[in-house]
């Protein structure tokens, strides 16, 4: 029996997970009234500029963005390089990172389908085939999470990730629910899986729908749909996924959950909409497809609504003229 007892509490003991570490017990001195230290990786890029933008509002944030500038740019950032609460820090999250910080918004990844034919790199693994795949994606994915992770461990920071949409594939359940997520890390973290999403600051000729259309329609150029047009996207304006990622850091639900406007459009629609708003004259033009082309793409945003209280506001409609004023200011293109 006592054999017994020991087996089953040697079991209990290796199942129950270790605490994560307490910050520095200066930050919690009352002679100290310490600001929330965030990190921000990515933060130069598309979404992550946005983010940099929605925290900074809050005086008691300190953001620190490290970005190597791959896909990024310093320009997204130059309203806040002087200021008191913000740093920025050229750096690839594939090396360590020494930093103080409460919280971690893990955004650092090329994501545009342009960045991911660089450097191509094929890697099989059981069934699954991933071709054409970007060796800085594979690297920022594997080695700069695990960083960012032994980051949050080390200084007790809670931690965001950022995954895609593209984990679904061409999906065979529409829409899309997220799959369960066991609650057994020590490490506080947050999965947010990102649906495809657009605005200001996004790159012009990335390769992704909504800025190539924009970009053609500026230029009088035909909008080049894929084959068949039929295919399906749902577009999130950036503005409503970062307060849906602020929600989730915030929040005590780990995920993944799933972030994105359930909004469902053909790229056909798509292509007839951006020509109605910025450029009737514009013929649409269909092109040969890309392979392995998912067939429709739809979140099923039930648990960020349920758990997080949050849903999308800006419909395409409305979102599409603000891309618009910035791509045309970009593009020096002035309304005639």
């Amino acid at each position: 029996m006592a054999s017994s007892n020991g087996a089953n509490n040697h079991a209990s003991h290796q199942t129950s997970p270790k605490p994560p570490p307490m910050p520095s017990p200066l930050r919690s001195s009352k002679f100290c009234q310490p600001k929330l230290r965030i990190l921000v990786t990515g933060g130069a890029g598309f979404i992550g500029s946005h983010l940099v933008d929605k925290l900074m509002e809050n005086d008691n944030n300190e953001v620190i963005v490290a970005d190597n500038f791959f896909t990024g740019s310093k320009d997204n950032l130059r309203k806040w390089i002087g200021h008191p609460n913000f740093e920025l820090v050229r750096h690839d999250v594939t090396e360590p990172l020494l930093v103080e910080v409460d919280q971690i918004y893990h955004l650092a990844c090329p994501a545009s389908p342009i960045f991911y034919k660089y450097n191509p790199v094929k890697a099989s693994i059981t069934s699954f085939t991933f071709s054409v795949i970007f060796y800085t994606t594979i690297k920022t994915n594997v080695i700069g999470t695990l960083n960012m992770l032994g980051l949050a461990k080390r200084v007790g920071a809670r931690i965001l990730l950022t995954s895609t949409s593209e984990v679904y594939g061409d999906p065979l359940e529409h829409p899309q629910k997220e799959e369960y997520w066991g609650n057994v890390n020590p490490i506080e973290i947050r999965i947010a899986r990102i649906f495809n999403t657009y605005g200001p600051r996004m790159n012009i000729d990335d390769g992704r729908v909504v800025s190539n259309f924009i970009a053609q329609a500026l230029r009088g150029e035909p909008l080049t749909v894929q084959s068949p047009g039929t295919q399906t996207r749902s577009f999130c304006y950036v503005s409503d996924m970062v307060d849906g990622l602020i929600r989730l850091m915030d929040g005590e639900h780990t995920g993944p959950i799933n972030l994105g406007n359930p909004g469902e459009f053909t790229m056909l629609e798509l292509a007839e909409t951006v020509k109605e708003l910025i450029s009737p004259s514009v013929p649409v033009k269909i092109v040969e497809n890309t392979p392995d082309d998912p067939r429709q793409r739809k979140p099923d945003i039930t648990k960020a609504t349920t758990l997080l209280g949050w849903e999308p506001k800006i419909i395409l409609r409305e979102g599409l003229p603000l891309m618009e004023e910035d791509f045309r200011l970009r593009l020096s293109v002035p309304r005639k």
